[in-house]
C-alpha cells in the first residue's frame, strides 16, 4: 500500500500536469480571452456549487469576508484574461515562460505586504530573472504583446497567491475560493453588461469549444483546486512549491506535442526561459535550506 504522502505526492504532480494542460486548451479554444475566460469561471463556479451541496457544506462567512473574497475575485479574474490574451497574442511557450516570473514578483510584494526586509539573495534572483526575460524580448520580438500580457498575468498571480496567503490563515479554502470566482464572475459580467458583450456571438459556441471549455472550467479548475487543497495536508509547502513550478515545464513540452512547428523557439529562448526556471528553483533550495537551519537552532 502507497502511504498518504507518496500518493499526495503523485496527485500533485498530476495536478500541476493539468495546470500546464490549461495553457494548451487556452490555444485550442477558439474564443477570445473575455469570453473564454467568463466560461471558465462559469462552469467552475457551477462544479463547485454541485460539490458544496453533494457534501452537504455550508457555504457561510461573514458579509465583510464575502466581500473580500469578492474583491479578490476581480484579481484572479484579470489574471486569467491576460493568461489567456498572451497565449492568443503569442503561444504557449512565451506566455508560460512569462508566467514563471510569478515567483520573482512574490519575492517583491510580500516584504510589503508582510512588512519584513528585503533578503539580498531574492534581488539577486531577481537580476537572473531579468536577464532571462531580456534574453527572451531580444529574440522573440514578435511577441512582444504577448510577453507584457505574460508579465501583467505573472504579477497579478503573486498578488493573488499573497492575498490568499492571508485568507487562508483563517479561512476554509474551498469558501474562499467559492466566493472568490463568484466575484470575478460578476465583474465580467458586469462588463459585458455594460459594454453590451452579452450579444448572440457571445453565446454562439462551437461544439469543439464547448467539450475544451467542460474541460477547463471543471477538471482544470474546480477539480484541480479541490484536490491541490487536499494534497497539501499531507506534503510541506516546499514540496509543494517546487512541484508547482514545474508547470511551465509540462506546459511547454505538451505545447511542442500538440502544436509542433508553431510552439518551436530559438534556441535563445530556452535559454532564457531555462535561466528563469532555474532561478525559480534555486530560489526555493535556499529558502529550505534557510528555513531548516532556523528550525535547527
Amino acid at each position: 500500500m502507497l502511504g498518504d504522502n507518496f500518493k499526495s505526492y503523485l496527485n500533485l504532480h498530476f495536478i500541476v500536469f493539468i495546470w500546464g494542460f490549461t495553457a494548451v486548451l487556452g490555444q485550442l479554444i477558439s474564443l477570445e480571452a473575455l469570453p473564454l475566460v467568463w466560461y471558465r469561471i462559469a462552469i467552475a463556479v457551477s462544479c463547485l456549487f454541485v460539490y458544496f451541496l453533494i457534501m452537504r457544506q455550508k457555504m457561510t462567512a461573514s458579509k465583510k469576508n464575502i466581500s473580500l473574497f469578492l474583491l479578490a475575485g476581480i484579481v484572479i479574474a484579470v489574471h486569467w484574461l491576460t493568461f489567456f490574451g498572451a497565449i492568443k497574442a503569442s503561444n504557449v511557450s512565451v506566455t508560460l515562460a512569462c508566467i514563471s516570473t510569478g515567483a520573482f514578483f512574490a519575492s517583491i510584494l510580500e516584504p510589503i505586504f508582510y512588512k519584513r526586509k528585503i533578503v539580498w539573495y531574492e534581488v539577486l534572483f531577481g537580476l537572473m530573472v531579468v536577464f532571462g526575460l531580456s534574453i527572451i524580448f531580444s529574440v522573440e520580438t514578435q511577441y512582444v504583446t504577448g510577453i507584457v500580457l505574460g508579465l501583467i498575468s505573472a504579477f497579478l498571480s503573486a498578488v493573488f497567491s499573497i492575498i490568499n496567503g492571508k485568507f487562508a490563515q483563517k479561512h476554509e479554502p474551498s469558501i474562499i475560493t467559492f466566493y472568490e470566482l463568484v466575484g470575478g464572475l460578476l465583474i465580467l459580467s458586469i462588463y459585458l453588461g455594460i459594454s453590451g458583450g452579452f450579444n448572440q456571438e457571445f453565446f454562439t459556441v462551437k461544439s469543439s469549444d464547448w467539450l475544451w471549455l467542460i474541460l477547463l472550467g471543471s477538471f482544470c479548475t474546480a477539480y484541480a483546486f479541490l484536490a491541490s487543497v487536499k494534497v497539501m495536508k499531507f506534503l510541506s509547502p516546499y514540496t509543494v512549491m517546487l512541484t508547482i513550478n514545474l508547470e511551465p515545464v509540462y506546459g511547454i513540452l505538451l505545447a511542442v506535442l500538440i502544436f509542433k512547428d508553431s510552439e518551436k523557439m530559438t534556441p535563445a529562448f530556452y535559454i532564457g526561459a531555462l535561466l528563469i526556471l532555474s532561478t525559480v528553483i534555486l530560489n526555493g533550495i535556499v529558502k529550505n535550506v534557510k528555513k531548516s537551519k532556523v528550525i535547527k537552532n
